[in-house]
């Protein structure tokens, strides 16, 4: 398996897109890009820019990620908007929202450490999110249908930013 480890603003390299293709990325880009519009599509853009970059404990930059650590790097480098760094605080920071009412961009909870909101991730369409999910693992897209994160969903959020567009 090829490893990808690119940053957003470096060129795509013919591993990058191997990776990408061979594991059903590229499609799900295309259909996000499709779906999307405005700051919400370029913040999953970015996101998925990094799949493939390692779960890195406490990790806040493309050499690794924790969970909250992602998402607060995403939405800083993509909106400007510097989020607290843990995901209870972004729980905290952040306005609560219906899970039927979920857009691309808002953050999703789960409990997967026996904590209300101890992971989170961004949501990106289409009952799917983005993450950095544990050691061992690279940031990924997941389906919030899967048995074991409907089971831990706790909440979904809205990042209130400047701009009305989201």
């Amino acid at each position: 398996m090829v490893s990808a480890h690119a940053a957003p603003s470096m060129p795509s390299s013919d591993d990058l897109e191997i990776y990408l293709s061979d594991n059903g990325f590229i499609s799900k880009i295309s259909k996000v890009s499709q779906n999307v519009s405005g700051k919400a599509s370029d913040l999953v853009l970015n996101a998925m820019g990094f799949l493939g970059v390692p779960y890195r404990r406490g990790g806040t930059d493309d050499n690794g990620f924790d969970c909250s650590g992602f998402v607060r790097s995403m939405y800083e480098q993509t909106l400007g908007k510097v989020l607290p760094r843990s995901a209870r605080e972004q729980a905290d920071a952040t306005v609560k929202i219906d899970k039927k009412d979920l857009q691309p961009g808002d953050l999703v909870f789960f409990n997967t450490m026996r904590q209300k909101f101890s992971h989170v991730g961004i949501y990106i369409g289409d009952n799917k999110f983005i993450h950095s999910p544990k050691p061992g693992q690279e940031v990924q897209i997941q389906d919030m249908r899967q048995a074991y994160w409907d089971r831990r969903f706790t909440g979904a959020r809205r990042v209130k930013t400047p701009s009305a567009e989201q």
